[in-house]
């Protein structure tokens, strides 16, 4: 009744190869999955920035067109300005 409390593993080396290569294959999906994983979220951030610049090109001349725009309102205000002016001297002159 000695030694009742001992177990003992056997394996034999088809074992322990089947084990160390259930091993390195799951290792290998883990490291498969985590790499197509990184190079997705690289392709988004990649895209998601190609399309902040292109946002911000097209702001830039939407910005700069409104500053010709806003010049060209300067030019015709100035323009109408002058011409109310001499409206109104013409105005004075005949009274």
């Amino acid at each position: 009744m000695k030694g009742e409390g001992v177990v003992t593993l056997a394996m034999d080396d088809g074992e322990l190869t089947g084990m160390v290569g259930a091993g390195g294959l799951f290792l290998l999906c883990i490291v498969v999955v985590w790499q197509v994983a990184v190079t997705w979220r690289a392709r988004m951030l990649a895209a998601r920035e190609e399309q902040y610049r292109a946002l911000a090109e097209k702001y830039a001349n939407l910005l700069e067109d409104n500053v010709e725009l806003q010049r060209r309102m300067a030019e015709d205000l100035a323009s109408t300005q002058q011409s109310v002016m001499s409206m109104e001297r013409m105005m004075r002159e005949i009274e």
